[in-house]
C-alpha cells in the first residue's frame, strides 16, 4: 500500500442523521396515498428512497415511491469496470471513482453492515511500495513502506515541518467536530443549508480558500504544498488557492477507509431494493408539469405533478404529490413548468475529470520522476505545483499534466495468463495511449532479466516483447463542483413539494454527504406528510456496530503519527467522484 501521512484525519463526512425513536403511530382515517417521484438513483436518490421508505413504515405514513433513473445501473458516479473488459475471469472490478468511504460515514457504513456487504481495505498494503509527491521538476516528499517504525517517520515530519502537522491535526478536529453537529437535532433535519452553516459558524471556513484558512492557522507553506495540496488535487482536482476551507478539511478526513468488495454501488442498490419503491431503469425524465386536469390554482394547491419521460414525450400516468430531484439540475436537461420551481436552482460549474485505467507488465519509469535509472520505481505518484508557482484556475494541473498515478494491484491478463500491473490515472484532459506508454519502463526486462520478471509474476522467457499498455479504459466525469469559497448554499426545498439534493455538493461533495441530503429531504417530506414541525432527539442506529474484518486487522494507534504509512494511502485513494 502506499506509505502514508500521519493520522490527522478524524472522519468528516459521516454520522448517521439524527432522529429519535419515532412517536407512536397516529390514528388515521382512510387517506389517499402520497405519491413521491425520485429522479436519479445515485447516492442521494437511493438514500432518499430508502429512508423515506423506512419513515413511512415506522410511522405508518401512506407513501408510495417511484424512482426514475436514466442509466441502466444504480449508483450514479460510483462506477466499476472489469479489467480487460472481462467479467468472466473472477477478478474483482475496479472503481473508477468514489473508491472509498470511512467507518464513521454512518449512513454508508451502517448500510453496508445491515445489508451484509463485505468491507475490505481499499488499498492493500504492500511492503516496499514507494510513494512520491512530484512537482514536475523534483520529488518534494516521499515515503516507502519498508517497515520503519512510526516514531522514525514522526521525527522526519517534525524535523522538516515543525509544528505544522500538529496544528493540522487540531484544525481538522475542530472543524470536523463542528461539522458533525449538523447530523443531530436541533440541526437535523434542515430546510436551509445556509442557515445551518451560519448557526455552526462554518461560513467562516467555506468563505475562504484552503490556502488562506491554513495560513490563518499558522500551517507553513511547505507543509501545505508538499502534503496537503496533493490531497486536494487527487480528491477534488483543485489547488489550495481555489478550493474552500471546509472541502480542504474533508480531503484529509480519511482514517478508517474501507470499500465494498465488488463495488460501493452495491450499497445504493441494496437501499433501493429495501425501499419498497417502484424502480424504472433506462428512463429519462424530460419534463415536470402540473397535472393538466382542473384549473392551475387547484393543481398547485393539490401539488399534483405530471412527469414526462423520453420516448415520444410519454407522460407517466401516476400523478405525483412530491418530487425529489436527486441529480445535478444543470446536467439533467429536464424542463420544469412555470411555477414548479419557485426557488431558482443555481447553476454551478463542475470539474471535468478524465480517469484512465490501464494494465502493463512493466513498472513505472524512474527517470521520468527524477529518480536514477535502476532505482526502485514508485508505486504511486501524487502531484503538486512547483515552489513559487501561481495557481492558475484555467490550468489547475500545472506543468505536471496529471493529478495522480497509482498502482492499484496486480491482475492476470486473460489473453496471456501473465500477471500485470493495474494503474489508475487522474487528469484534466483525455490521455492518449502513447502518453500512458511514456510512464512505463520498457527497459525493465533488460535491466532485471527474465528471472526477476518471473519472480514478480509477469512472465518471462522467449517470444516477443509484450506491449507496454495491454489494456486501457477511459471515462470522463463531472464528479464534483468547482469548490469556490462561498457563504450561501442551495436550499433543499425548491418548490411546493419539490426537493433538491445536489445543493450540498458545493458545501461538501462526497458519497456520504449526498446520502445525508437524501436522508434529510426524506425526513422533511415525511414530517410534511405527518404534519410534524420538527424531529425528536438523537438518532439511535439500528445497525450492528461490532468489529468488521477490516477493523480487526487495524493495529492500535499510539498517537496520530503511528499511522503515518496507512493514512497517506487512504488520503490519496479517497478520490470522491
Amino acid at each position: 500500500m502506499v506509505p502514508a501521512l500521519p493520522y490527522w484525519f478524524v472522519v468528516v463526512a459521516g454520522l448517521v442523521g439524527a432522529l429519535d425513536a419515532t412517536p407512536p403511530a397516529k390514528t388515521r382515517t382512510r387517506e389517499s396515498v402520497r405519491n413521491v417521484a425520485i429522479i436519479g438513483a445515485g447516492a442521494a436518490g437511493a438514500s432518499a428512497a430508502y429512508h423515506l421508505g423506512q419513515y413511512a413504515r415506522d410511522e405508518h405514513l401512506p407513501i408510495n415511491i417511484t424512482i426514475f433513473e436514466k442509466m441502466p445501473r444504480v449508483g450514479g458516479r460510483t462506477l466499476t469496470v472489469h479489467p480487460y473488459n472481462d467479467s468472466t475471469s473472477g477478478a474483482l472490478p475496479v472503481e473508477l471513482g468514489a473508491s472509498i468511504f470511512v467507518t464513521a460515514n454512518r449512513i454508508m457504513h451502517d448500510a453496508a453492515l445491515l445489508f451484509n456487504l463485505t468491507l475490505v481495505d481499499p488499498v492493500p498494503e504492500r511492503r516496499g511500495d514507494r510513494t512520491i509527491i512530484w512537482d514536475g521538476e523534483s520529488i518534494v516528499f516521499e515515503t516507502t513502506n519498508d517497515g520503519s517504525s512510526w516514531w522514525w517517520e514522526a521525527v522526519r515530519m517534525w524535523w522538516r515541518y515543525g509544528m505544522s502537522p500538529y496544528r493540522a491535526v487540531s484544525l481538522v478536529k475542530t472543524v470536523v467536530n463542528t461539522f458533525l453537529k449538523l447530523y443531530d437535532p436541533p440541526f437535523f433535519p434542515f430546510r436551509s443549508l445556509t442557515q445551518r452553516a451560519y448557526e455552526l459558524g462554518l461560513e467562516r471556513v467555506t468563505g475562504v480558500t484552503g490556502a488562506q484558512f491554513l495560513a490563518d492557522n499558522k500551517i507553513n507553506d511547505d507543509f501545505c504544498r508538499h502534503i496537503l495540496q496533493p490531497a486536494t488535487r487527487v480528491n477534488y482536482a483543485s489547488n489550495l488557492a481555489h478550493i474552500h476551507g471546509l472541502e480542504t478539511m474533508v480531503s484529509f478526513a480519511t482514517d478508517g477507509a474501507v470499500a465494498v468488495r465488488g463495488g460501493n454501488w452495491q450499497i445504493f442498490d441494496k437501499m433501493l431494493a429495501a425501499s419498497g419503491a417502484t424502480f424504472y431503469r433506462n428512463t429519462t425524465v424530460e419534463a415536470i408539469n402540473f397535472k393538466p386536469e382542473g384549473p392551475n390554482s387547484v393543481a398547485r394547491a393539490l401539488k399534483k405533478y405530471a412527469i414526462s419521460v423520453a420516448g415520444g414525450s410519454q407522460t407517466v400516468r401516476t400523478a405525483f404529490d412530491d418530487i425529489i430531484i436527486a441529480t445535478p439540475w444543470q446536467y439533467s436537461n429536464i424542463s420544469a413548468g412555470r411555477g414548479i420551481i419557485t426557488h431558482k436552482i443555481d447553476e454551478i460549474p463542475y470539474k471535468e475529470l478524465h480517469v484512465s485505467l490501464f494494465t502493463s507488465p512493466y513498472r513505472l519509469r524512474t527517470d521520468m520522476f527524477g529518480l536514477p535509472r535502476g532505482d526502485t520505481p514508485p508505486s504511486n505518484v501524487y502531484t503538486t505545483l512547483k515552489a513559487g508557482a501561481v495557481a492558475d484556475p484555467d490550468n489547475v494541473v500545472g506543468d505536471v499534466g496529471f493529478f495522480s498515478l497509482s498502482t492499484l494491484r496486480t491482475v492476470v491478463n486473460p489473453a496471456t495468463r501473465q500477471t500485470e500491473y493495474l494503474y489508475k490515472l487522474f487528469a484534466p484532459e483525455e490521455v492518449a495511449p502513447a502518453l500512458l506508454d511514456s510512464f512505463l519502463d520498457s527497459d525493465w526486462k533488460d535491466k532485471h532479466g527474465d528471472e526477476e520478471r518471473v519472480e514478480q509474476g509477469t512472465g518471462g522467457g522467449g517470444g516477443a516483447e509484450p506491449k507496454k499498455v495491454t489494456w486501457y479504459y477511459q471515462q470522463m466525469f463531472h464528479p464534483y463542483p468547482v469548490e469556490h469559497p462561498r457563504v450561501t448554499f442551495q436550499d433543499p426545498v425548491v418548490g411546493n413539494g419539490v426537493y433538491y439534493t445536489s445543493g450540498i455538493e458545493s458545501f461538501i461533495s462526497t458519497m456520504e454527504t449526498s446520502a445525508l441530503m437524501g436522508k434529510n429531504v426524506a425526513r422533511l417530506l415525511a414530517d410534511d406528510v405527518a404534519g410534524n414541525t420538527g424531529s425528536g432527539g438523537a438518532y439511535v442506529s439500528p445497525y450492528h456496530r461490532g468489529p468488521t474484518p477490516v477493523d480487526q486487522r487495524q493495529r492500535q494507534r499510539q498517537d496520530f503519527f503511528q499511522s503515518m504509512e496507512d493514512d497517506l494511502d487512504d488520503l490519496m485513494m479517497m478520490d470522491e467522484l
